[in-house]
């Protein structure tokens, strides 16, 4: 492919880096280390694919960050956000006000996610969308007349934003150590992680044994104090964690049997990815509210919505007076325009049928050809989301004793050879554009064998 970039436009790479690592704070990095290596300088992008600024081409088999569902370099979202910003570059939503792009885009929300979601709050981000989710949670059941209804349980290796509330709501040990947390109110049980803790269990009775777990802690906490069950359809973040078929359907009897509410963070699950609209789609959850972002503007603006169930939203509309939360930045007129512009093209462009017909079941057959590397324990996908585990030994398996050292390894080896994927402990995890073409997945899939190789080869086995 021939980069979009100038015959004569040129960057000058040391003198970027050299600003970079004297004045930017990289997010999730070791700001130190980055800054004596240098740090990638990327300049530009269509399709899949990623130009840095010495001229190499990248696969970009991550979609940015999980987000740039219809690929780079869409015209169609400049011309919107320019239209608008002519038009109507900001306004709040604070003061009794509204704009076409929020109130049109509201509606579209409604009609594409699940029944009963019928009341959209903005915001600017995944983390920002799960705070909110905690401030409806609470005020809900503070208006029950239950306010001791408070904790909220996630599950380890969860993730549902950077902020001190999403943090705790989800389950990286990591981070909490950093900061002293989780929160109180916020508890975590074990993930389904099949690989993991399957043992001699077939999928479908680990599902069961999973699903126990919040069966478990809510007889530990008190039915009395728990507020709500949060889960990724998928979880992301966490080494693409997929739940045997057995594991939802347990989980949503046992929050029905207690009557706490259902939240699905579809942040990255959502618009497309695991061949449907929403991963609650993918496995028939009826959540009570729903956080959105990512995939909702592809990447091209910052924004996030919060999918409000009847449930809720009537309890705090008729008993809750005014609700005293929100951003600056709720329902921003430009984010909300690119938005709908996004979801129009992954409509008129049949991408959601795209990845569940085409190139879904193409991109989870060549992936699994890894499965006979010795290196890899398990290959498992669903739409154009998948995740290479590498361990020491199949059988077993058993896991390598320095966890994620061997997975650092395999990502260095495949950025090196122009691939972005991302490790998660030892698991290769890849999301990429609903756009990418067969051909892609076939080089993506050239690329990761050759870094699993020379992973192989460095560490002797």
């Amino acid at each position: 492919m021939t980069p979009p970039i100038a015959a004569n436009q040129t960057y000058d790479t040391a003198a970027i880096r050299a600003s970079d690592a004297a004045h930017h704070w990289h997010p999730f990095s070791d700001t130190k280390a980055l800054a004596a290596e240098g740090a990638r300088v990327i300049v530009k992008a269509k399709g899949s694919t990623l130009w840095d600024s010495e001229g190499n081409e990248i696969l970009d088999g991550m979609a940015g960050l999980w987000c740039v569902n219809i690929g780079y370099g869409r015209k169609e979202l400049a011309d919107v956000a320019a239209k608008q910003m002519m038009e109507l570059p900001y306004y709040n939503t604070f003061f009794k006000t509204t704009t076409q792009p929020a109130t049109k885009l509201a509606e579209t929300l409604v009609r594409l996610t699940p029944d009963g979601l019928n009341r959209v709050f903005f915001a600017g981000s995944g983390s920002e969308a799960n705070d909110t989710v905690v401030r409806f949670v609470r005020r809900y059941w503070q208006l029950k007349g239950q306010p001791d209804r408070m904790t909220i349980i996630g599950r380890e290796y969860g993730y549902h934003g950077s902020t001190l509330v999403g943090a705790s709501l989800g389950g990286m040990t990591a981070m909490h150590r950093q900061t002293n947390m989780p929160l109180p109110g916020f508890s975590h049980i074990r993930p389904p992680y099949f690989l993991r803790d399957g043992g001699n269990m077939t999928p479908d009775a680990f599902g069961m044994v999973a699903a126990q777990a919040l069966e478990d802690r809510i007889q530990e906490l008190g039915p009395e104090n728990v507020a709500a069950f949060i889960a990724e359809p998928i979880q992301g973040a966490g080494g693409v964690i997929i739940p045997p078929a057995s594991y939802f359907p347990e989980i949503q009897r046992i929050c029905r049997k207690h009557d706490i509410l259902f939240i699905a963070d579809e942040v990255i699950c959502g618009f497309g990815r695991t061949g449907n609209w929403f991963g609650s789609d993918t496995f028939d959850l009826k959540p009570d509210l729903m956080a959105l972002a990512k995939g909702l503007s592809s990447g091209y603006q910052p924004i996030a919505a919060v999918m409000v169930g009847d449930r809720v939203a009537n309890t705090l509309m008729e008993e809750g007076g005014e609700f005293f939360h929100g951003f600056t930045y709720s329902g921003h007129p430009v984010c909300s325009a690119v938005a709908l512009e996004n979801l129009r093209i992954i409509e008129d462009e049949g991408l959601v049928e795209r990845v569940r017909d085409d190139i879904g079941p193409y991109f989870q057959k060549a992936l699994a050809s890894l499965a006979d590397h010795p290196m890899v324990g398990e290959v498992r996908a669903v739409g154009l989301i998948g995740a290479i585990e590498l361990v020491k030994d199949k059988n077993g398996p058993v896991f390598f004793e320095k966890e994620g050292a061997v997975g650092t390894r395999c990502r260095d080896h495949c950025f090196a050879n122009n691939l972005v994927m991302r490790a998660v402990r030892d698991g290769m995890v890849v999301s990429p554009p609903l756009i990418i073409t067969r051909a892609e997945v076939d080089r993506l899939v050239e690329i990761a064998r050759k870094a699993i190789n020379l992973t192989q080869t460095d560490f002797g086995l």
